[in-house]
């Protein structure tokens, strides 16, 4: 069973940037989808950015201009590269995959099925 794990989270200055990376226990290439997304407190999980499993990218137009994902398919791996944070990208990062997940639903966090645990970001003012 494929599983999950995030890693580079923590603190940050408002303008800083942070890289999290998303490790699968198996090769996702040409397989599955997979996808990040964030949930603050009180709000519903929100899609940020995926790679469709044909290599096709989406964003949401909330991060297109600062966030990139990108996959190293040898090591992996899935990244999340976050540029000019603010305060309110302050929430839990979540990776996920779905098996051939279409692009048309790659961010929507009832159509992917395996997930990570989650990671806190914090953006300090």
């Amino acid at each position: 069973q494929l599983q999950l794990v995030e890693s580079g989270g923590g603190s940050v200055q408002s303008g800083g940037s942070l890289t999290l990376s998303c490790v699968a226990s198996e090769y996702t290439f040409s397989r599955y989808s997979m996808a990040w997304f964030r949930q603050a407190p009180g709000k519903e999980r929100e899609g940020l950015a995926g790679i469709e499993h044909s290599g096709m990218i989406k964003y949401a137009d909330s991060v297109k201009d600062r966030f990139t994902i990108s996959q190293a398919i040898t090591e992996k791996t899935i990244t999340l590269q976050i540029n000019s944070l603010k305060p309110e990208d302050t929430a839990t990062y979540f990776c996920a995959a779905g098996f051939r997940t279409p692009y048309s639903l790659l961010l929507d966090p009832t159509k992917l099925d395996t997930w990570g645990q989650g990671i806190q970001v914090t953006v300090s003012a």
